[in-house]
């Protein structure tokens, strides 16, 4: 039965733990079902920064909608992948409801609102006085330097995963010399510089051009906690990607090949908003050898390296993107959906994920710029230094057949657009046109 919620049937839920753990009775009864229903196309979406359940779901009920009217004949099957992550309620999503505020709180009132605590709490199980410490700092927002560097600690504690957990693993884009890359700085940086930089890019992307450099400033900026409650959200999404990694590999890749044994015949359709790309990614490194069921995969806003596919990197031929290769798990084309409006991915991205022992300031080397060509992220500029990659715009991305095979970049600049500070259009992806993106990319009649 359909779920009330939800605009399209048959309809599944997939839930993983933060290791990669699925709920084994909702994996037995979608196993169960796609030969019940007799599917033939299983459109699997995993979802980026989001605080529950209901909230993924209204998003992939909206992302969904459009399928049956453009593929009428084609027997869908529907799954939506939910993960422990979190999305921080100032950050607005275009025509989602109930709708987040649509602005930041105001400076002096309450960093953390009720709504952004509790999914902390929710994601971060156990640490609750690690949250309601950070909670004080910020709202506080004390002048003195070694607060900052006490709110540094606290991020850093609240993010943390055991050295023998699996979540470790999953942390780098880059290889070098096979050996992933390490932390960014933000975590083991000086703290009252990254929260400086962090404010000089919230600066930037606010008032729609270039600020001072924080790192000549006598003293902390004023708004440095504005920057250290960035540091906050970016940490946070850091142990997201982190997670996003680990639920892909370990959780749906094992999935999808336990599918491929039951219901050889069903084509999967992997789609990915933001580090629900990087999921939906690393499943691909999951897969068991000899899957080839795997006939699209469609990123969306993805948040990670743009270099994650490459064989070698342009500023070091000595290391390669984490996932390089990945693209050939893949029965059909590998899509990346990018938009220059997405200044989550654009600006605050590229800083975020600077490797440990960079510590060039951020002004003035946007996306555009050295930082953003080094760190830059797929759903802002696409997929980069993959040879063969086609690059299309949107207008132009179905006047000819996808390619059948290899890497896509399709600039969706056109419809990804809507959003305010700071993350901008990364939400904006319930389009008809992205709908048919992902029926073109798996040759979904």
């Amino acid at each position: 039965m359909a779920d009330p919620e939800m605009s399209v049937t048959p309809y599944w839920e997939l839930t993983f733990d933060a290791d990669g753990d699925v709920d084994a009775g909702q994996r037995d009864r979608l196993a169960e079902g796609v030969g019940k229903r007799e599917v033939r196309d299983l459109v699997v979406f995993a979802h980026g920064w989001n605080s529950d359940r209901s909230g993924a779901t209204r998003l992939y009920s909206r992302f969904f909608a459009p399928f049956p009217a453009l593929a009428p004949q084609a027997r869908l099957g529907y799954v939506g992948v939910l993960w422990p992550s979190m999305r921080f309620s100032d950050e607005p999503i275009p025509d989602f409801k109930p709708a987040p505020p649509a602005v930041a709180p105001a400076r002096g009132g309450p960093a953390l609102d009720k709504n952004t605590r509790h999914a902390l709490l929710e994601v971060f199980p156990g640490r609750a006085t690690v949250v309601e410490q950070i909670a004080r700092l910020l709202d506080q927002r004390p002048d003195e330097g070694a607060s900052l560097e006490e709110f540094g600690r606290l991020v850093r504690l609240l993010v943390e995963v055991p050295p023998q957990g699996p979540q470790g693993a999953f942390v780098a884009d880059t290889l070098a010399a096979g050996v992933p890359a390490g932390d960014p700085e933000m975590l083991f940086g000086d703290t009252a510089v990254v929260c400086q930089e962090f404010a000089a890019a919230l600066a930037e992307i606010e008032g729609g051009g270039a600020t001072a450099d924080p790192a000549a400033a006598d003293g902390l900026l004023p708004e440095v906690w504005d920057g250290a409650h960035e540091l906050l959200r970016q940490a946070t999404y850091f142990a997201m990607k982190r997670r996003a990694g680990t639920v892909g590999e370990r959780g749906l890749g094992r999935f999808l090949g336990q599918l491929a044994r039951t219901a050889p015949e069903v084509r999967v359709h992997l789609v990915g908003h933001s580090f629900g790309g990087r999921l939906v990614s690393f499943a691909l490194r999951g897969l068991p050898e000899g899957v080839r069921t795997v006939k699209s995969v469609t990123l969306l806003q993805a948040a990670f390296s743009h270099y994650a596919f490459a064989a070698r990197l342009p500023h070091d031929n000595r290391a390669s993107g984490v996932l390089h290769g990945q693209q050939k798990r893949v029965s059909g084309p590998l899509v990346c959906c990018h938009s220059r409006h997405d200044s989550a991915l654009g600006t605050i991205y590229p800083l975020a994920s600077r490797m440990a022992g960079d510590s060039r300031a951020v002004v003035g080397l946007s996306v555009n710029g050295l930082l953003g060509r080094k760190w830059g992220a797929l759903g802002y500029d696409g997929v980069q230094a993959v040879k063969g990659t086609d690059t299309r715009k949107l207008a132009d991305a179905f006047r000819t057949p996808l390619p059948t095979s290899g890497c896509v970049n399709i600039d969706v600049t056109a419809v990804v657009k809507r959003g305010g500070p700071p993350s901008g259009a990364h939400s904006d992806i319930c389009h008809r046109e992205l709908a048919q993106v992902v029926l073109a990319a798996g040759r979904i009649a």
